[in-house]
Protein backbone atom coordinates (compact mmCIF):
# COMPACT_ATOMS: atom_id res chain seq x y z
CA UNK A 1 0.00 0.00 0.00
CA UNK A 2 2.96 2.43 0.93
CA UNK A 3 4.30 2.57 -2.56
CA UNK A 4 0.34 3.80 -3.62
CA UNK A 5 -0.36 6.42 -0.96
CA UNK A 6 2.06 9.41 -2.45
CA UNK A 7 0.13 12.34 -1.07
CA UNK A 8 0.79 14.70 1.79
CA UNK A 9 -0.46 17.98 3.30
CA UNK A 10 1.90 19.45 5.79
CA UNK A 11 2.25 22.54 7.62
CA UNK A 12 5.39 24.70 8.89
CA UNK A 13 4.03 26.12 12.36
CA UNK A 14 6.26 29.00 14.19
CA UNK A 15 4.32 28.86 17.71
CA UNK A 16 4.19 32.32 19.86
CA UNK A 17 6.00 31.60 22.93
CA UNK A 18 3.49 30.23 25.88
CA UNK A 19 1.09 29.22 23.11
CA UNK A 20 2.74 26.09 22.99
CA UNK A 21 0.57 23.91 24.64
CA UNK A 22 -2.95 24.91 23.31
CA UNK A 23 -1.43 24.96 19.79
CA UNK A 24 -0.94 21.21 20.27
CA UNK A 25 -4.80 20.87 22.04
CA UNK A 26 -5.65 22.67 18.95
CA UNK A 27 -4.02 21.06 16.27
CA UNK A 28 -5.19 17.51 17.51
CA UNK A 29 -8.99 18.52 17.38
CA UNK A 30 -8.35 20.03 14.06
CA UNK A 31 -6.44 16.40 12.81
CA UNK A 32 -9.51 14.34 15.17
CA UNK A 33 -12.03 16.34 13.07
CA UNK A 34 -10.56 15.60 9.82
CA UNK A 35 -9.72 11.83 11.27
CA UNK A 36 -13.73 11.53 10.93
CA UNK A 37 -15.02 14.27 8.09
CA UNK A 38 -12.51 13.49 5.28
CA UNK A 39 -12.34 10.75 3.29
CA UNK A 40 -9.26 9.87 1.73
CA UNK A 41 -7.45 10.79 5.02
CA UNK A 42 -5.17 8.01 6.17
CA UNK A 43 -2.70 9.81 9.15
CA UNK A 44 -1.08 13.08 10.86
CA UNK A 45 1.84 13.44 12.48
CA UNK A 46 2.68 16.60 14.37
CA UNK A 47 6.77 16.57 15.12
CA UNK A 48 8.45 19.28 17.34
CA UNK A 49 11.30 20.92 16.63
CA UNK A 50 14.15 19.76 19.52
CA UNK A 51 16.55 22.87 18.97
CA UNK A 52 13.70 25.13 18.74
CA UNK A 53 10.81 23.95 21.09
CA UNK A 54 8.20 26.85 19.37
CA UNK A 55 9.07 25.40 16.07
CA UNK A 56 6.36 22.48 14.62
CA UNK A 57 6.31 20.55 11.70
CA UNK A 58 2.30 18.60 10.92
CA UNK A 59 1.89 16.21 7.99
CA UNK A 60 -0.71 14.36 6.69
CA UNK A 61 -1.11 11.20 4.41
CA UNK A 62 -4.04 11.19 2.06
CA UNK A 63 -4.79 8.68 -0.78
CA UNK A 64 -5.09 11.41 -3.46
CA UNK A 65 -4.80 15.02 -4.12
CA UNK A 66 -8.54 15.21 -5.06
CA UNK A 67 -8.69 13.69 -1.42
CA UNK A 68 -7.28 16.33 -0.04
CA UNK A 69 -8.98 19.19 -1.98
CA UNK A 70 -12.19 18.48 -0.67
CA UNK A 71 -11.19 18.45 3.08
CA UNK A 72 -9.58 22.15 2.56
CA UNK A 73 -12.95 23.13 0.86
CA UNK A 74 -14.73 22.27 3.89
CA UNK A 75 -16.38 25.00 5.78
CA UNK A 76 -14.77 23.32 9.11
CA UNK A 77 -11.55 23.34 7.74
CA UNK A 78 -10.75 27.29 7.57
CA UNK A 79 -12.68 27.66 10.71
CA UNK A 80 -10.25 24.46 12.59
CA UNK A 81 -6.74 26.06 10.82
CA UNK A 82 -7.76 29.04 11.74
CA UNK A 83 -7.96 28.24 15.26
CA UNK A 84 -4.07 26.77 15.40
CA UNK A 85 -2.82 29.58 13.05
CA UNK A 86 -4.07 32.26 15.58
CA UNK A 87 -1.30 30.69 18.21
CA UNK A 88 1.43 31.13 15.54
CA UNK A 89 3.82 34.12 14.28
CA UNK A 90 4.34 32.39 11.14
CA UNK A 91 2.73 29.63 9.21
CA UNK A 92 3.29 27.76 5.74
CA UNK A 93 1.23 24.75 4.31
CA UNK A 94 1.28 23.10 0.96
CA UNK A 95 0.17 20.11 -0.70
CA UNK A 96 3.05 17.42 -1.73
CA UNK A 97 2.81 14.51 -4.11
CA UNK A 98 5.82 12.32 -3.68
CA UNK A 99 9.05 13.19 -5.57
CA UNK A 100 11.70 10.07 -4.56
CA UNK A 101 11.21 7.01 -1.53
CA UNK A 102 14.16 5.31 -0.14
CA UNK A 103 13.20 2.56 2.43
CA UNK A 104 14.79 0.30 4.90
Amino acid sequence: MSETIKYWASGDWQVRAGEEEEFVKRWTEFLTWTKGAAEGFLHARLIRDLNEPRHYVSFSRWLSAQAMADWQAKPEFTELIGACRALCEDMHSGAFGLAVAIDV
